[in-house]
C-alpha cells in the first residue's frame, strides 16, 4: 500500500530564518577577525527590533549593529510598511564572554587533542532519491522558495511579493519506497495589499501555478519531473490572505527551524541547532561530518539509504559512539555494526580533523542559513578577511582568502570508501 511523506521549508524572510542569518553573518564576521574565535550567538526578531545575546572568545571586533543591519537589507526588509525594516528597526546586543569553564574542555596545549565544545547526538543522512542525495519532499520545498525569491529580486513579474514564505511538498510513495507521484503542494507567500482579497488571491495562485512551479520543474532531471505528471493538490495562501508577515507577524529566534535545516524529518535529529555556533560546537562540525560520511557512503554503493549517528561528550576529543543504521539497504555483505567499524577506520572524527577538512574556522556561513544546510554543491569564493597568514593575499589595501563553502558535500571519499568495502 501506498504511503505519504511530507517536508516543508521557509524563505529568507521567514522570521526564524532572519535570526539564523544574523547569527551566522556575526559568526562569519568575528571569524574573518580572528579564525580562533569561539562564538554562540542567539537572534531574536519582533516588529521593530533584533536582540543578539550569546557568548563570544575574539581577537576581533565586530559592529553587532551594522551587521545585523546589512542582513535585513539583503533579505529584502526594507520598506516602513513591513513594520520591521533594516533603516528604523532597534539593534540591542547582550553579547558577552565565553565561560572560561566551557572554554577549558575546547582549547588544549596539544592542537590535535581540542575537545568537543559540548555533549550531544549528531545525525547525517542521505539517499539516493535525487543526485545530491536529500529527500526529494525537503529539495523541492527549497528549490520553490529559492526560485521565489529569485523572481521576488526579478521584479519582473509577481511583483506584489514580499520576503516572508513558507512552501510544502507531499510526495507519494509505493510500499517499497519507490516515488510515485507529487501529492500536494503548499505555498505561503507574504505580498502587498491588494483592494479585493478574492482577485489577489486568484492572481497569486494563477502565478504560482503558471510562472513559479515551471521554472521549478525546468531545474529538475526528467526522472524528477515525472513526479508531476498526474494531479496534485496545490494549496496557495490558504488563509486567503497574507499581507503581515515577517518579524512584524511573528517573532523569530536562531534555531528553531532546525528539520528545514537538515533532511525534512527524514531520518532523524539530535536536537542541536546550528547558526550562531562556531566549529568547535560539535552540534554544528559533527552534524556536518555526519553527512559527509552517509553521502560519500550512498555515492560509493555501499547502500542506498543510510543514517549516520555521531556522539561526543564535552572536553573529549574523540567520538564516544558511531551509529549506522541503513535501513536494510546495504549492497555489502555486512551487518550495520560491521560497516560501522569500517567506517571509524576511514574518517577521522575528533573535532580537530573535522574542522581542518571542511575548513571551517572560514567566514562561511550566513550562506548556510537560509535553504539548507545540505545537498549544496561545494564551491570556492575569495572572501575578504582581517588578518595576515599563509593563505591570504593583499588587493590593494585589503586583504583576500580563497575558502571552500559547503566542504561537507564534496564525494571525496568515495573511492576511499570503494576500497575499504571492495564495491
Amino acid at each position: 500500500m501506498s504511503y505519504l511523506f511530507t517536508s516543508e521549508s521557509v524563505s529568507e524572510g521567514h522570521p526564524d530564518k532572519v535570526c539564523d542569518q544574523i547569527s551566522d553573518a556575526l559568526l562569519d564576521a568575528f571569524l574573518a577577525r580572528d579564525p580562533e574565535s569561539k562564538v554562540a550567538c542567539e537572534t531574536l526578531v519582533t516588529t521593530g527590533l533584533v536582540v543578539c545575546a550569546g557568548e563570544v572568545k575574539t581577537n576581533g571586533y565586530v559592529s553587532i549593529d551594522d551587521c545585523a543591519r546589512e542582513v535585513i537589507k539583503k533579505i529584502g526588509y526594507d520598506k516602513s510598511d513591513y513594520q520591521f525594516d533594516y533603516k528604523s528597526c532597534a539593534v540591542i546586543s547582550a553579547i558577552h564572554s565565553q565561560s572560561s569553564d566551557i572554554n577549558r574542555g575546547v582549547e588544549r596545549s596539544v592542537k590535535e587533542d581540542q575537545g568537543a565544545g559540548d555533549q550531544g547526538i549528531m545525525f547525517g543522512y542521505a539517499s539516493h532519491e535525487m543526485n545530491n542525495y536529500m529527500p526529494i519532499t525537503l529539495e523541492l520545498s527549497h528549490r520553490i522558495l529559492r526560485e521565489l525569491a529569485a523572481i521576488r529580486r526579478e521584479g519582473k513579474v509577481m511583483t506584489y511579493l514580499r520576503p516572508d514564505a513558507k512552501s510544502q511538498v507531499t510526495l507519494q510513495y509505493a510500499n517499497d519506497g519507490t516515488p510515485e507521484r507529487i501529492d500536494a503542494i503548499v505555498v505561503s507567500t507574504q505580498h502587498d495589499d491588494f483592494d479585493e482579497e478574492e482577485k489577489m488571491l486568484a492572481k497569486i495562485k494563477n502565478d504560482v501555478q503558471n510562472i513559479l512551479l515551471p521554472r521549478v520543474i525546468a531545474t529538475l532531471s526528467p526522472k524528477i519531473q515525472q513526479l508531476f505528471k498526474s494531479e496534485y493538490a496545490l494549496h496557495v495562501n490558504p488563509t486567503g490572505k497574507f499581507v503581515i508577515g515577517g518579524p512584524h507577524g511573528d517573532s523569530g529566534v536562531t534555531g528553531r527551524k532546525i528539520i528545514v535545516d537538515t533532511y525534512g524529518g527524514k531520518g532523524a535529529h539530535g536536537g542541536g541547532a546550528f547558526s550562531g555556533k562556531d566549529p568547535s560546537k560539535v552540534d554544528r562540525s559533527a552534524a556536518y561530518a555526519a553527512r559527509h560520511i552517509a553521502k560519500n557512503m550512498v555515492a560509493a554503493g555501499v547502500c542506498k539509504e543510510v543514517l549516520v549517528q555521531l556522539a561526543y561528550a564535552i572536553g573529549v576529543a574523540r567520538p564516544v559512539g558511531l551509529y549506522i543504521n541503513t535501513y536494510g539497504t546495504a549492497k555489502v555483505n555486512m551487518s550495520d555494526g560491521e560497516i560501522a567499524k569500517h567506517i571509524e577506520k576511514i574518517f577521522p572524527l575528533r573535532p580537530y580533523d573535522i574542522i581542518n577538512r571542511f575548513q571551517l574556522k572560514n567566514p562561511i556561513y550566513q550562506e548556510t542559513a537560509s535553504y539548507g544546510h545540505f545537498g549544496r554543491d561545494a564551491y570556492e569564493k575569495e572572501v575578504e578577511v582581517f588578518y595576515e597568514d599563509e593563505n591570504t593575499y593583499k588587493k590593494g589595501d585589503k586583504i583576500f582568502k580563497k575558502v571552500t563553502f559547503f566542504g561537507w558535500e564534496k564525494l571525496d571519499y568515495v573511492e576511499k570508501i570503494k576500497q575499504e568495502f571492495a564495491c
